[in-house]
């Protein structure tokens, strides 16, 4: 047994999950579930009797909560479902630079320079117009299973 046989990949994060299982019959309408590898806000969900030797099954209706497309999936009660991980964060928009990135300020002063204007056209028009007025901005940001998206906008004033 030498040394190369036993090569470790690492990785640079903490672990953690980028989901949680959860029974399927304990999902609620607006929860969360992952559909097709996509983070989704469950819009409907109906369950059906069991069959003479079969189980209930859930059939969710749920909407892709990055890209807005609508998703279905049909699972047994008694079985896991994965639900990811969703968090929303606030920063202080700073800048919206020409190739779509947008500044942000994190709560530790940090800058955040990675994040891409939405693709909403409403919440888009609303930010640049905000921004070019010169008034104070707070995006909210929704993370779920890797990828980050601005999903909300408030206004906390003209700037001093």
């Amino acid at each position: 047994m030498s040394d190369e046989e036993h090569h470790f990949d690492s990785h640079a994060d903490a672990g953690a999950s980028k989901t949680y299982p959860q029974q399927a019959g304990t999902i609620r309408k607006n929860g969360y579930i992952v559909i097709k590898s996509r983070p989704c806000k469950v819009v409907e969900v109906s369950t059906s009797k069991t069959g003479k030797h079969g189980h209930a099954k859930c059939h969710f209706v749920a909407i892709d909560i990055f890209n807005g497309k609508k998703l279905e999936d049909i699972v047994p009660s008694s079985h896991n479902c994965d639900v990811p991980h969703v968090n929303r964060t606030d920063y202080q928009l700073i800048d919206i630079s020409e190739d779509g990135f947008v500044s942000l300020l994190t709560e530790n002063g940090n800058t955040k320079d990675d994040l891409r204007l939405p693709t909403d056209d409403a919440l888009l028009s609303q930010i640049k117009d905000g921004f070019a007025e010169g008034k104070d901005l707070v995006v909210s940001v929704m993370s779920a299973m890797g990828e980050e998206q601005i999903c909300a906008l408030k206004d906390i004033g003209p700037k001093n």
